[in-house]
């Protein structure tokens, strides 16, 4: 925030003709106008910087899209950028989101709120009956794909849930037909930017689901995937995950990221040609979700905590 000026000082009708009032950058208009305009300068490099710092330390890349979830305590996140999925599935869609989940996704202030210092948070609740609940977002554009030569960049910087047992944080991607259809997975694509289970709370998932379910090409319905071990967990800090889709090559691939550390690419080469079209060659939205149960991190037990938040600092959607 810059420094208003300084107000110009008042003059009685008595008193005598007195050397116009100085601001505290002096009488000199000039100079004043100057001082303006390196200030406004300031705010735009300030600007700046906070787009870059959502790219990492990469340079060229030109923001499409974020979200740095700025607001007061508990008010929703940004209705223009994200709308909640609510219940256990989408209409006509698979039960339990297809994946055997325990919780009710909501869009009650306890599941999904800004915590009013920048970060969108995510909290998975237990009522006294046992009963789970949390909360899913969906980004409202569905455009988010590289142009034929271009790279698409998609981060996040996230603080994953202490939960332990059943816990399952995602930041993940879904292909833009998808919407409003809901059965043609997964050969409409799927790309998990970041999974994490409570049980191995140190290790990051990557995938991309593909092709037919069961097995097929993509060997759904695990996928083709990727992981990366840190030597502690997740939830002890902030983390920055990545995927970066290039098409600028003869080969198309995606490659996947923690911190800047690339630790899984998957190319086209790896499909047929058919396989990879129909899972890629289309937009996508994003997804910020954080499920109880299921069958990628297994039930909760009798360690598990109630109330534990997964925080969000930023999502940016970048290109170059």
């Amino acid at each position: 925030m810059t420094t208003p000026l300084a107000g110009a000082s008042q003059t009685t009708a008595s008193a005598p003709p007195q050397p116009a009032a100085q601001s505290r950058f002096g009488r000199h208009p000039v100079r004043r106008r100057w001082v303006l305009l390196a200030l406004a300068l300031v705010a735009v490099v300030a600007a700046a910087g906070v787009v870059a710092s959502r790219l990492g330390s990469h340079s060229g890349w030109t923001s499409v899209w974020h979200d740095d979830f700025t607001g007061a305590t508990g008010t929703a996140p940004s209705s223009t950028n994200w709308s909640m999925s609510t219940g256990t599935s989408y209409p006509g869609g698979a039960a339990q989101w297809g994946t055997g989940e325990q919780e009710t996704y909501t869009n009650d202030p306890a599941n999904v709120g800004l915590d009013g210092g920048g970060h969108l948070r995510i909290t998975a609740a237990r009522d006294a009956a046992g009963a789970w609940t949390s909360a899913r977002l969906e980004s409202r554009r569905a455009d988010f794909q590289p142009a034929a030569g271009q790279q698409l960049r998609v981060q996040a910087k996230i603080k994953t849930p202490d939960g332990g047992a059943g816990y399952w944080p995602a930041f993940w991607m879904l292909g833009a037909p998808f919407r409003g259809v809901y059965t043609n997975w997964p050969a409409v694509g799927e790309i998990d930017i970041m999974e994490n289970s409570g049980g191995t709370p140190a290790t990051v998932h990557g995938t991309l689901h593909c092709g037919v379910n069961p097995g097929g090409p993509c060997n759904e319905t695990n996928g083709i995937s990727g992981k990366h071990a840190a030597g502690t967990a997740l939830s002890a800090g902030y983390h920055t995950y990545a995927v970066v889709w290039d098409r600028s090559k003869p080969t198309e691939e995606i490659r996947w990221y923690i911190d800047d550390q690339q630790y899984l690419t998957v190319r086209s080469s790896d499909v047929d040609a058919t396989t990879w079209a129909n899972a890629t060659h289309h937009g996508f939205f994003v997804l910020l979700n954080l499920a109880v149960g299921g069958s990628f991190p297994g039930p909760t037990d009798a360690t598990t905590k109630p109330s534990s938040s997964m925080l969000v600092d930023y999502v940016s959607v970048s290109r170059r």
